[in-house]
């Protein structure tokens, strides 16, 4: 009776990790979609790989959320259409998609990685669509 209550929890637990690591990926989508910088800077790591059209670097956590704030509002975030997500090995999370704005659509890449039991950002790209 023990064994199989042991093994029910140990299941359990992995379940829901399961869905706890995808919810960083998922809440990241939702920032995008909705332009929400100050939300998708709250999964920035310390350090983040932004590419725009016109610059790319790393910058600070903070000195991308003002970088992506700013790309957000000169272009006005309509939407945003996942095309692609998955897993990268290591537990690291990817999603490709279409950032629709009114300047034009992006095509975006959002790379994630775990760190300190946390999945944060580490890299996004914004590609202008032609």
């Amino acid at each position: 009776m023990k064994r199989i209550f042991t093994s029910l929890l140990l299941g359990s637990v992995l379940l829901l990790s399961s869905f706890t690591t995808q919810n960083g990926i998922d809440e990241v989508i939702g920032a995008l979609r909705s332009g929400n910088a100050n939300q998708l800077a709250s999964h920035f790591d310390d350090n983040v790989e932004i590419t725009l059209p016109d610059k790319s670097d790393n910058y600070s956590k903070a000195q991308a959320q003002l970088i992506v704030r700013d790309f957000f509002v000169n272009n006005g975030v309509k939407g945003f259409e996942v095309k692609h997500k998955g897993d990268s090995p290591g537990g690291s999370h990817f999603c490709i998609g279409t950032l629709q704005t009114n300047a034009g659509n992006f095509r975006t890449n959002v790379f994630m990685k775990m760190r300190n039991g946390k999945e944060v950002v580490k890299e996004i790209r914004f590609q202008a669509v032609d």
